[in-house]
């Protein structure tokens, strides 16, 4: 099938790409800068910004399926950034699938969309939609995703998938950060015993995306569904593992939720205050989130998807270890 993936040069949206021409699918990439690996892969890229829609409709135009990944993430910034990117761009991924006749649109959310502030503990796709949140991130893709699931129709079919913290080799954003605070003797967790937290390794998230295109539209078409390996962990034994696999010492101080939020608190004030774009070292909806249980039911993935995570939490941190241990190698080598 011919299929277009929005934020192809991200971690997620390249491992879709990479798993789609694996298979043979033609692949149209959209973002907005110039990412030669997806060349190698035998990707059309196409260089451009969701506020677009006159290069979306160009990009979509015979396409079987949309995977819809691109987003602003994070966790501070203004608001207008993420809503900009996060809702008016899915507005125009939505009528750019319209116009174009496109049968299915598979949108990339996050579990985050229904956190309120509480511990989650093997909750389902029931769960609400919080009146508040203490995010910009959060908010406006919760926002898009309902958009896109409303958007479902007999012409085209939507589909949600909210995979929880995916790491794996070429992780950008979770295992740098979990490393770079480490060594620079910053990493802080929040007390939180009996608290479990799910993750999702990168090729699992991104075959649930493929198995989300293809699944039978009568079973998932307008639905949302929980994305996970299914192998809840507290959040110090897997911050462990993932130091461990790069070979750092698992010494990780931790602090009092309260302690945490009122940090968080304060490093927000003050940098509204003084101006800073940079991210705080702590938010409260980071605070928040590492306070709280973070586990999902994915039996409804597993029954209208035929989703299965094919590599475990062990397997994948084997796999980490070698590529960290390849990249460090390749830095030694450099300076050398």
């Amino acid at each position: 099938m011919k299929a277009v993936v929005t934020g192809g040069g991200g971690f997620l949206g390249s491992a879709i790409v990479r798993q789609l021409r694996a298979r043979g699918d033609e692949v149209v990439a959209v973002q907005r800068g110039a990412y030669p690996a997806l060349d190698a892969l035998g990707a059309k890229s196409i260089r451009a910004d969701l506020a677009d829609l006159s290069a979306l409709l160009s990009a979509f135009q015979g396409a079987d399926v949309v995977f819809h990944v691109a987003a602003k993430a994070g966790v501070w910034g203004r608001y207008e950034d993420y809503h900009a990117a996060n809702v008016t761009g899915t507005e125009n991924v939505i009528e750019a699938c319209r116009q174009c006749r496109v049968p299915r649109l598979v949108f990339t959310s996050t579990p985050s969309v229904v956190f309120n502030g509480r511990d989650e503990d093997g909750i389902t796709e029931s769960a609400p939609y919080p009146r508040r949140y203490i995010a910009h991130y959060p908010k406006t893709k919760a926002v898009a995703e309902q958009l896109v699931l409303r958007a479902n129709s007999p012409a085209l079919n939507t589909v949600a998938l909210r995979p929880h913290l995916i790491w794996g080799p070429g992780d950008p954003h979770l295992v740098p950060r979990i490393l770079d605070r480490a060594r620079s003797g910053r990493l802080r967790l929040v007390r939180a015993a009996g608290k479990r937290v799910d993750s999702t390794f990168i090729e699992n998230a991104a075959a649930a995306h493929l198995l989300a295109a293809s699944a039978p539209s009568a079973a998932c078409a307008g639905k949302a569904y929980f994305i996970s390996n299914g192998e809840p962990l507290a959040m110090l034994d897997l911050v462990t593992r993932i130091l461990r696999a790069a070979n750092l010492q698992p010494i990780i101080p931790t602090v009092p939720a309260p302690i945490a939020y009122a940090t968080g608190c304060t490093m927000e004030l003050m940098h509204t205050l003084l101006g800073l774009r940079a991210e705080p070292l702590l938010t409260r909806f980071v605070a928040r989130q590492l306070s709280c249980s973070h586990w999902y039911d994915i039996s409804a993935a597993r029954r209208d998807l035929g989703y299965q995570p094919l590599i475990s939490i062990d397997e994948g941190m084997v796999l980490l270890a070698r590529s960290l241990a390849g990249r460090t190698q390749g830095t030694t080598q450099e300076a050398a």
